[in-house]
């Protein structure tokens, strides 16, 4: 029993103590501040691989368009319902129940 007491008043022991206890929860960048912070940076992370992804799709598709004039013929009716002269468009839309 006196050598349990005189390991929990011992002094280093005490000041560890504190200090795990001080640094988990009353800290101003505690333990749980650190793991949300962590969260958002893998968040962010994720999006920025997203982005990225979609800049060099992008790219090839620009590149595509400026040195492909099928391409752009095919992007130019698709997305902006362009015609040629003398020729008629007609848009199919499923019925909406």
């Amino acid at each position: 029993m006196k050598k349990f007491a005189s390991i929990i008043t011992n002094k280093y022991l005490i000041a560890t103590g504190f200090f795990i206890v001080w640094m988990l929860f009353f800290d101003q960048r505690d333990f749980f501040y650190v793991a949300d912070q962590r969260q958002k940076l893998k968040e962010l992370e994720n999006k920025k691989h997203y982005y990225e992804t979609e800049i060099e799709k992008a790219k090839k598709e620009l590149a595509d368009l400026q040195n492909n004039p099928d391409a752009l013929e095919k992007f130019a009716r698709e997305k902006y319902m362009m015609k040629r002269d003398g020729e008629d468009i007609y848009i199919i839309e499923p019925s909406k129940k």
